[in-house]
């Protein structure tokens, strides 16, 4: 019953008399022929007779079950019912309708025969008759359709809720939203500029934030220190989203004598129940935004999800070290306050985690004097060469424990210190870090949505060079002396592998942390051979590099073959692939058990990190990775290729280094 029977009835009426016609005309021709056709003629009009009655039998049966399902005294009660109620078949045909249909909803138009999927779409009948309403429109009319069952169709009804669907969608777009706002490389541009020229940037600054948030139907009030309170409406917010709010380019527009530019942070809090909660969110959303490297919104929504939009800059480095102190007195407090210590840092440990949690050990066993163990799985580590070198200096002592040694002796009273990463998902041991009732953070990887939320201390900071390069700060206030030569190595490897020895991401701090550790012994022709190879993961890095291609200036690489040194060999290879011309990122795709491995590396004109973070891994701007379960290396690459595409069309977009936005 798909199409109007009662409007084609009559052209197969039509058929059949000419066929009529035609055996009569045949009559002089051939008595044979007319006869047979006479015969066919007489069939045809049965047909159509046939159907016909079966379908005026199939409206009236439908309409009848209708009639008693609804319990209406009498067809006009039906008929004049205040709602407008349609009858429809099992296909979605249109049988019948009442008068407040016809003068709301079809407009005075017989739709009788017509699907009813025309006034649902962009829903469907089985939609609406498994749901308990589906909402539609029609016209400028919004209705929440509503159904019921008869023994041939069904009845549904159509609720006009225009106006209160209205009142809902205004209100929802003018809910108060709550932002904050911080001019977040301020001290950097002024710290070597005259005074009117910090007046001129941070007067121009606010004078663009002001004309966004008045574009916004807002205000904004200035607080202090650079920040800046601003209260818009959802709407605005929305119309911002789409736009990728550009007030982050115009403030880059804003730049210093030495053509540095200008850069704000931006945390919202979006859907919050009132105006207390808003501006908690927003001060979430910004210190996520500040911890990803600035430069950033940051949106939180009612969900506790996160959206980012820019992250361009690389980010620039904090001098102040008044925060490391305070960091290192509070830190010393809890580990005197504690009975044991135990000090971990992500799966696949590198040089910067094992190096970082030597330092942290140091400093708690000789300069504070409270037990200490770090925690790592030596099986899965790529950072043996140092584990064994303070094996071998510290031969009585025990400093290392399998992840299920240290369950066994924590207590109340530990306190777990973890190191170079921030995610509950990616530390060496999720079941310590349930079981610990203290625990530090100290990272220096931009911030992830599923941080570690219930430290006691996080010490994180995204522009530092390495987790190595903070404990290095660290120790110098816990306790100067504590670090032995072998443990400077160890530190001083952590600071080079993330730094790519001192070529990235090194600032002021880097160096003097490096020239501290000198002092204390640290051997740069040792820490050399803390990262030297054998010669099958030799061998193995050369093949990658040798089976690389070059797409739009990254390079990328699918390591087919899984070795027992693949992690080492693929690192060493996304960085090796860093040295060949026109090459801006290296993706280094490989596989070990089930999952399949990306590792990544860029010279900071890419922003791998958000590449990695659309795939759902994480990192910083030079170096990132992800592990993708339950796919091929086939889908894995062509899956990298697209959020590649992506990123240079959102950078090409807005005339920018392909750093890009992530969602």
């Amino acid at each position: 019953m798909k199409r109007k029977i009662w409007a084609t009835s009559p052209v197969f009426y039509g058929i059949a008399a000419v066929m009529l016609l035609m055996a009569l005309l045949s009559r002089f021709w051939d008595s044979r022929i007319f006869y047979a056709e006479i015969v066919l003629s007489v069939l045809a009009f049965a047909a159509v007779a046939m159907a016909n009655w079966y379908f005026k039998l199939y409206v009236g049966t439908a309409v009848k079950s209708a009639e008693k399902i609804l319990s209406a005294s009498d067809y006009r009660a039906l008929h004049e019912f205040s709602i407008p109620a349609v009858l429809v078949g099992k296909l979605g045909d249109v049988i019948w309708f009442n008068s407040r249909f016809s003068s709301e909803v079809s407009l005075g138009e017989d739709c009788r025969g017509e699907n009813i999927a025309r006034f649902l779409s962009p829903h469907t009948l089985e939609q609406a008759v498994e749901g308990e309403g589906i909402d539609t429109q029609v016209g400028e009319r919004q209705y929440t359709v509503y159904s019921m069952s008869t023994r041939n169709g069904y009845v549904l009804y159509f609720v006009d809720n225009t106006y209160y669907k209205d009142i809902s969608r205004r209100y929802g777009e003018q809910r108060p939203v709550v932002a904050l706002a911080l001019f977040d490389n301020r001290e950097e541009l002024i710290r070597d500029s005259a005074s009117g020229e910090d007046a001129r940037i941070s007067a121009r600054v606010e004078e663009l934030l002001r004309d966004w948030t008045k574009g916004t139907g807002g205000f904004l009030k200035k607080t202090s220190g650079g920040r800046y309170l601003i209260m818009t409406d959802e709407a605005h917010i929305r119309e911002d989203v789409k736009k990728r709010f550009e007030v982050l380019d115009a403030v880059r527009t804003v730049k210093t004598e030495d053509n540095r530019s200008a850069t704000v942070s931006i945390g919202v809090g979006r859907g919050a129940s009132s105006f207390a909660e808003g501006e908690l969110w927003a001060r979430q959303a910004l210190d996520m935004a500040l911890g990803r490297g600035g430069d950033q919104v940051a949106v939180k929504q009612d969900d506790g999800s996160y959206e980012f939009f820019g992250g361009l800059s690389k980010g620039v480095e904090k001098r102040d070290k008044v925060r490391t102190r305070v960091i290192a007195a509070t830190l010393s407090d809890h580990v005197k306050e504690s009975d044991t210590v135990f000090i971990m840092g992500h799966k696949y440990s590198d040089l910067d985690a094992v190096g970082a949690a030597v330092g942290m050990w140091s400093a708690v066993f000789k300069g504070l004097g409270k037990p200490a163990y770090i925690v790592v799985n030596r099986a899965q580590s790529m950072a043996v060469p140092i584990i064994e070198s303070m094996e071998r200096a510290l031969p009585d002592q025990t400093i290392f424990l399998a992840p299920e040694e240290a369950l066994s002796k924590v207590t109340a009273k530990s306190l777990l210190i973890v190191v170079d990463t921030h995610s509950q998902e990616f530390v060496e041991s999720e079941e310590l870090l349930n079981r610990a009732s203290k625990v530090v953070v100290i990272d220096h990887h931009r911030m992830m949505v599923k941080h570690i939320s219930n430290a006691i201390v996080f010490y994180h900071e995204p522009y530092a060079s390495s987790a190595a390069e903070l404990v290095t700060e660290l120790v110098q206030y816990i306790s100067e002396k504590s670090l032995s030569r072998i443990e400077a190595e160890a530190l001083l490897a952590g600071i080079m592998l993330d730094t790519k020895n001192f070529v990235l991401k090194t600032g002021v701090r880097t160096f003097e942390a490096a020239a501290y550790l000198r002092r204390r012994g640290a051997d740069t022709v040792e820490v050399k051979r803390l990262f030297s190879n054998s010669i099958d993961t030799y061998k193995t890095k050369y093949q990658m590099v040798s089976s690389a291609e070059i797409y739009s200036n990254c390079a990328i690489v699918c390591a087919e073959e899984e070795t027992s040194d693949i992690r080492v060999a693929a690192a060493q290879a996304a960085d090796e692939l860093l040295s060949i011309q026109g090459v801006s990122a290296s993706f280094v795709i490989y596989p070990t058990g089930n999952v399949v491995n990306i590792s990544a590396r860029s010279l900071g004109d890419v922003n791998v990190q958000v590449i990695m973070e659309v795939l759902g891994g994480g990192g910083h701007l030079t170096m990132a990775a992800v592990q993708l379960k339950g796919t091929s290396l086939q889908q894995a690459r062509d899956t990298l290729v697209s959020v590649i595409n992506n990123n240079l069309q959102k950078a090409s977009k807005l005339n920018l280094p392909a750093q890009g936005s992530v969602k």
